[in-house]
C-alpha cells in the first residue's frame, strides 16, 4: 500500500476536512462506550459509522 501526502490542500478540500474532524469530534464527546469507523473514499470522508455498547452491571 503506498501513501501519497499533498503538499497543498484546496480550500474547499481544508473545509471538509474541517467539518469531519468536527463531526468526529462531537460523535466522541457523546460516544461513552464504542466504536467509530471512518470510511474514506479519494481523501475524503464520505461516512462515519457509531456503534454505541451499553454496558450492564451485573
Amino acid at each position: 500500500m503506498s501513501h501519497q501526502h499533498p503538499t497543498s490542500v484546496a480550500p474547499h478540500e481544508r473545509k471538509d476536512i474541517v467539518a469531519s474532524v468536527e463531526k468526529l469530534r462531537s460523535v466522541l464527546e457523546h460516544l461513552r462506550f464504542g466504536s467509530i469507523t471512518v470510511t474514506v473514499h479519494d481523501a475524503r470522508v464520505v461516512q462515519i459509522d457509531v456503534t454505541e455498547r451499553t454496558r450492564l452491571t451485573a
